[in-house]
């Protein structure tokens, strides 16, 4: 395939790029959903390509788009039943029980911002980056009392701790996935990672710490109980991310497909709460008539995911996939593979990543296979996972924290603390050539 980067076709591309990624940053000045502008240019820039193919006697194009999809279609379900657990949760009060628990415990704004980043830390290599950081942002929203100082950093703070808890395993992110199932870093591997991720998380959230207001939020003595089913719909997911790993690990399957099979199961217990299930603790409550309460609907819980960011995700990799058929990814990476050698270029991958959505970047460095040692490429995990911190539209945890609450966390409240981001990233480049000199 010969490249198209200096074809009509490559130029109209690249700026209609720019001016949607443009759209995209101003999203709350414009009051536009980010998906909008993306999804139309990707499909504009790929119908551009078929023009073009068609006028020069055919082209691979149709044969990329199918590959494209599947990648999309793989992550889209993978999110949606992340996305519709975490809404059922929440409809079954398990977060309100969670917030007043944390508030019980007399926790301050300040004991609160390590509690959740601690624990997205932790959660984030066996639940991936994205649902720990939906998962804990919820959280913390629920116990902040709508006080933006403390949303912020909290917010931030989990998309970094998601984003390094992810890198040093190969479910915690869909690159860290990418780099395991091409076998470029063995399972084992990976704990070399451990350090750089620490070090990268606890940096940043450190300089963060001292912004966070030291108060005490409401505490609510309201007496909160989960509704019916809860414990075993946490069980259920709990199960549904086992599934998913084992699909992988043991059966070779794309993870989703174990995701759709505990979406299944969520279906089938949806069924039994909306018949039987209810009826036993509405008793306990007192409700008599039944008919006058709302029944558990699971497709509602479906309805309420955030469409916008799905729809965001096939926008991102369309395009950016039509980027890559056209030739420019190749492009930047050989002539930066070529003249600056891998760790300088790992490290601008990273950066670049925060800009580019680290998939497709992923997904090129993989697809161009630059001859590099297992150093390199526990670096190229590093920087591709923990890059995207840096801008909010930077990884999948920030795009989907993103849709958790729009009034105080956006894309410009975000870039207010890359700098002390940055400084996380730098020291856990450091850190990885420390840790790796035994394998140069």
């Amino acid at each position: 395939m010969h490249s198209l980067t200096v074809t009509w076709v490559g130029y109209i591309s690249l700026i209609s790029f720019c001016l949607a990624y443009i759209l995209v940053i101003f999203e709350e000045q414009i009051h536009m959903r980010k998906s909008k502008p993306v999804i139309l240019i990707g499909c504009f820039m790929w119908g551009l390509i078929g023009i073009y193919e068609a006028m020069h006697g055919g082209g691979h194009a149709h044969d990329y788009v199918k590959e494209l999809i599947a990648e999309i279609g793989e992550l889209f379900f993978f999110l949606l039943v992340a996305m519709t657990y975490i809404n059922t949760l929440s409809e079954r009060n398990v977060f309100k029980v969670l917030r007043a628990w944390l508030l019980k415990k007399g926790l301050g704004f300040k004991k609160l911002f390590w509690a959740t980043g601690f624990i997205t830390f932790l959660l984030s290599p066996l639940a991936d980056n994205l649902t720990s950081a939906l998962l804990m942002s919820t959280v913390a929203l629920a116990v902040s009392n709508g006080n933006g100082k403390f949303i912020v950093p909290a917010f931030v703070n989990i998309i970094v701790a998601a984003n390094a808890g992810g890198a040093w395993s190969p479910f915690g992110d869909i690159t860290t996935l990418m780099v395991w199932t091409s076998g470029k870093v063995q399972t084992m591997e990976f704990s070399y990672l451990v350090l750089p991720s620490i070090i990268n998380w606890v940096i940043p959230a450190t300089i963060m710490y001292f912004f966070v207001p030291d108060e005490m939020p409401e505490a609510g003595d309201e007496n909160v109980q989960m509704k019916a089913g809860s414990k075993v719909i946490i069980g259920l997911g709990i199960f549904t991310i086992a599934t998913a790993v084992s699909f992988h690990q043991f059966l070779h399957l794309p993870p989703f497909m174990g995701m759709m099979f505990g979406l299944g199961l969520l279906m089938m217990k949806g069924y039994y709460l909306k018949r039987w299930g209810e009826a036993k603790h509405l008793k306990k409550m007192g409700v008599v008539d039944r008919r006058k309460t709302l029944r558990f609907n699971i497709f509602a819980k479906v309805e309420q995911v955030e469409f916008d960011t799905l729809l965001f995700f096939f926008g991102v990799l369309t395009a950016v996939g039509a980027l890559q058929y056209i030739g420019y990814l190749a492009l930047v990476s050989e002539n930066m593979y070529g003249t600056l050698g891998p760790t300088y270029s790992n490290v601008i991958v990273g950066v670049l990543s925060a800009i580019v959505d680290n998939i497709p970047i992923m997904y090129a460095v993989l697809k161009m296979d630059p001859t590099m040692g297992l150093d390199q490429w526990l670096l190229i995990t590093l920087t591709a996972g923990t890059g995207g911190s840096l801008l909010s539209v930077g990884s999948a945890a920030g795009v989907a924290v993103m849709g958790v609450e729009k009034e105080n966390y956006n894309f410009m409240s975000h870039l207010k603390w890359a700098p002390a981001v940055g400084l996380g990233y730098i020291a856990s480049v450091l850190c990885w050539y420390l840790v790796t000199g035994s394998l140069r």
